[in-house]
Formats: structure tokens, sequence, C-alpha cells
């Protein structure tokens, strides 16, 4: 099994940064997808960033420029640095993991911007 622990967040200005971390443990395969997705209220979940295992990144179109999406390998860990926040941004963020036969969720943290 894969267990995702989601830190950051929290309430920020217009403009401002957050970083948010997942770390992953259990069965991570060498070759794993890592990423973060986001849920506003009356909204689909969707991707904002992910990093494959061999640091290939994609990005929503709606961050770039703004977000960045890096993984420390040797600890299971995915991050997501996110600047010059808009309003807009305010969602739940959830971190999500691919791994052989494992596609895991973490449990969401709130990211609430102010205008």
């Amino acid at each position: 099994q894969v267990q995702l622990v989601e830190s950051g967040g929290g309430l920020v200005q217009t403009g401002g940064s957050l970083r948010l971390s997942c770390a992953a443990s259990g069965s991570i395969f060498s070759f794993n997808i890592m990423g973060w997705y986001r849920q506003a209220p009356g909204k689909q979940r969707e991707l904002v960033a992910r990093i494959i295992s061999g640091g290939s990144t994609n990005y929503a179109d709606s961050v770039k420029g703004r977000f960045t999406i890096s993984r420390d390998n040797a600890k299971n860990t995915v991050y997501l640095q996110m600047n010059s926040l808009k309003p807009e941004d305010t969602a739940v963020y959830y971190c999500n993991v691919i791994t052989g036969i494992y596609n895991v969720w973490g449990q969401g943290t709130q990211v609430t911007v102010s205008s």
C-alpha cells in the first residue's frame, strides 16, 4: 500500500506564496507519477501539476509561470511552490501518486487566497 501525508496550505492574500508538501510511504516503485490536483466549490477536480520520476513536468495553463512542482526522490516527497497567488486559486488541493498498481489520493489541504 501507499500512504500520503500532506502539509502546507492555509490563508494568504493575493500575490502571496504558499508551499505544499506531500510525503509518500509504502510501496513506491522507481517509476511513479506524483502530482497535485485541486477542486474548487462547485467545480470538478483538475490537474494543477505533475512530475514523473524522471523529472519531466506538466502544468495547467492557469498556473504556468506561477507554480513550480518539484520532488525529492530520496524522501518520496513532492512539493508545490505557489507564487503570485490569485483568488481563483482558492480550492482544496490534493496530492496524487501513481505507482505500480496504486493510484492514491491525499486527504486534501485547503488553500484560500483573499482579495
